[in-house]
């Protein structure tokens, strides 16, 4: 089975997940363009929604097909929010990396009374690995400082630049983002407290306790694995 039929497996079980009258959050990735486009037939025919989102590329994609798009500053929660991820492993505990918007998605999981991963069978694993780094949020004027104290948890950093223009990436915030790679961790939850507790970093792309479900599609379909 192909990663887009994959995809649209997971797409098509998250819809089950989805009331009429609801908050709902969605993160980036094709699995949710999947969803987004589920989520717009269901609108045309009766469903009432409104989506809040970290990702511009996900406003911009509800906004063409017609779903109503909310700022998250004016939300107190959130129904159920579906985003993906690089890796999740058996104790819910996934790393986000790639989108740079990992503090915000953090904001929505935390927000939700459902925090939903949709992925494939690849992605799961039995715990987390170090094949993807760490990327942490961090406050302009603390690179420095920052990028030593990660070095000292055994880290090697590296500030994500841009293609689009000379120098480093800037969140929409205004913050670094940096990237660390780690080649062996023994307990993920120590390392995420340890980043944290680190002056200067906003937030780590480490989930630790806001994912309540995986949406898990595989050659055999598609199972749902809930948290205990």
């Amino acid at each position: 089975m192909n990663e887009d039929n994959l995809r649209k497996l997971c797409a098509d079980k998250a819809m089950e997940y989805i009331k009429n009258n609801t908050v709902i959050g969605l993160g980036a990735g094709r699995s949710i363009n999947c969803l987004i486009e589920l989520l717009s037939r269901a609108v045309e025919e009766s469903l009432k929604i409104k989506v809040v989102t970290p990702s511009d590329n996900t406003k911009k994609l509800c906004i063409q097909h017609g779903i109503e798009v909310i700022p998250t500053c004016f939300v107190e929660e959130i129904d159920v929010a579906f985003d993906g991820c690089g890796e999740v492993d058996e104790n819910f505990y996934a790393l986000k990396s790639g989108g740079g918007v990992h503090t915000k998605e953090k904001l929505i999981g935390s927000m939700s009374k459902q925090y939903i991963l949709l992925v494939d069978e690849g992605k799961l694993t039995k715990q987390l690995s170090c094949r993807y780094p760490v990327s942490l949020e961090v406050v302009r004027d603390s690179l420095g400082y920052v990028s030593k104290m990660v070095r000292i948890l055994g880290g090697d950093p590296v500030v994500r630049s841009t293609n689009n223009k000379d120098g480093y990436l800037i969140t929409d915030d205004g913050n670094f983002l940096l990237d660390v790679k780690f080649e062996n961790v023994k307990d993920f939850n120590q390392l995420n407290d340890d980043l944290n507790d680190i002056v200067g970093v906003i937030e780590t792309s480490l989930f630790m306790r806001e994912v309540t479900k995986l949406i898990v599609a595989g050659k055999n379909g598609v199972r749902v694995i809930s948290k205990a």
